[in-house]
């Protein structure tokens, strides 16, 4: 069944006046300045999501409405660092996710380099006892993000690795593409309690000073000081908003963002500009198609994503419970920064008799700089647990390269964002969700 022209040409309509709209941009302005970072269990997590409640309302969606998520909260305290021999220097670190304490005071011991996480496996098991595991290998920037997952094996795992070999903590140089002195923190593959061993992202400049300090034959004692608290069994909350559809109420496009942020900076990029793409996105088609699109366009703020998409394996479970995962049409979640979207792609699990509607969308997207890519797609982080279930998605690709830069770090502000290219996603998001919603057709 093609698009019909109406429907295209409400979308084109659409695209050439959200282009010019600036909701997205003061969306996110309200966010990160009057709540600021959202890290689950915190005071500021609980203010993110009355505003978001709040935020919805105002916009005018259908249906606002939130459901608890259930997780262990983590939260850190002290942190520092300090060459000790050959000579004393200060450092910049930060606590991974769910990193466990060192004995007060701290801890002092000697450096071990590996240049890679492939390398700390070779060692013998045992073999570091007393000393402190240091992964260098440095994070390569490629503008689809493409280089994160190879580096991010350090973060995630490196703390069991650390501890198999009998190191006394692990530190590694922040998964980030960036030459500034702010360490990356990240989640790692702890679900809840604590790493095996201390787990302590060290920034790019003060990763390069151990390694040239080690090309000039010394070898580094630093100590290290972490202080994190477990907080035990916690509730967090996704966010609904909804734009009920006028003939399929029932059947749902899925679009969103996640409302959660790591609590260096205020989580502009990550993932601020994601909530404020799918808000606008939604409000925007509702006030200005000149029909309400056939289906229902839900809006979903996902918690507590950073510490394992925890809130979207939730969503997803409950939903395959009750039956209802059946009536998800497609969906797909901006969390990639702020930079302009330059490519559509469509997941395996939408029918080859739906390509023809994505190619549409793309063309249509054309005149914005995007155009129709290969490749497969979860649609977002937190569309994995859906896609897994066989819910269609699309990955409306942003342009990353300076978004490793940011992310995870206390430059994820609000200055970094361009208003430019947050009209430039909402118009992007206006034509694949109205288009999306409209089609009668199914994309299974």
């Amino acid at each position: 069944m093609p698009v019909s022209k109406e429907t295209k040409d409400i979308a084109i309509s659409l695209r050439d006046k959200a282009i010019n709209d600036d909701s997205a941009y003061e969306i996110l302005k309200s966010l990160t300045t009057e709540v600021g970072a959202r890290h689950p269990g915190t005071p500021g997590e609980k203010a993110g999501i009355e505003w978001a409640v709040s935020k919805l309302k105002a916009l005018g969606f259908d249906k606002v409405y939130t459901e608890d998520v259930e997780m262990n909260g983590w939260i850190r305290g002290l942190e520092t660092a300090e060459i000790l021999l050959p000579s004393y220097q200060k450092m910049v670190i930060t606590a991974l996710g769910r990193s466990k304490s060192t004995p007060e005071g701290g801890l002092e011991a000697e450096i071990v380099h590996f240049k890679s996480y492939a390398d700390l496996e070779k060692a013998a098991d045992g073999s570091l006892k007393g000393k402190i595991a240091f992964i260098s290998n440095r994070m390569q920037g490629f503008k689809d993000g493409s280089g994160y997952g190879p580096a991010n094996i350090a973060r995630s795992k490196g703390h069991e690795l650390a501890a198999q070999k009998g190191a006394e903590a692990l530190l590694i140089r922040s998964i980030g593409t960036d030459d500034h002195r702010n360490p990356h923190t990240g989640a790692t593959n702890v679900a809840m309690g604590y790493t095996a061993v201390p787990a302590v992202a060290l920034s790019n400049p003060d990763a390069d000073q151990l390694v040239r300090l080690m090309d000039y034959g010394h070898i580094p004692k630093i100590r290290l000081n972490i202080q994190t608290k477990d907080l035990g069994p916690i509730v967090t909350k996704n966010v609904f908003g909804e734009i009920t559809g006028r003939e399929l109420p029932n059947e749902v496009v899925v679009i969103g963002g996640h409302l959660d942020s790591w609590d260096l900076g205020t989580g502009a990029v990550d993932d601020g500009a994601g909530v404020a793409i799918a808000m606008a996105t939604a409000a925007f088609i509702k006030d200005n198609a000149i029909i309400r699109p056939r289906r229902t366009i839900r809006v979903i703020l996902w918690g507590a994503e950073e510490l394992g998409l925890i809130g979207a394996r939730a969503y997803a479970k409950a939903r395959q419970d009750d039956g209802s995962i059946a009536n998800h049409v497609i969906g797909s979640e901006s969390d990639f920064g702020a930079g302009p979207v330059y490519g559509l792609q469509s997941s395996s699990n939408v029918s080859p008799n739906a390509i023809h509607v994505i190619d549409t969308m793309a063309g249509l997207m054309g005149k914005l700089g995007v155009s129709r890519r290969s490749g497969n797609t979860t649609g977002g982080p937190d569309m994995i647990p859906l896609s897994a279930l066989g819910v269609p998605a699309l990955n409306l690709m942003q342009d990353g390269t300076d978004y490793f830069d940011l992310h995870h770090t206390p430059d994820d502000t609000f200055d970094k964002v361009n208003p430019e290219h947050m009209r430039q996603n909402l118009a992007v998001w206006t034509v694949f969700a109205f288009i999306a919603a409209e089609w009668p057709g199914s994309f299974k």
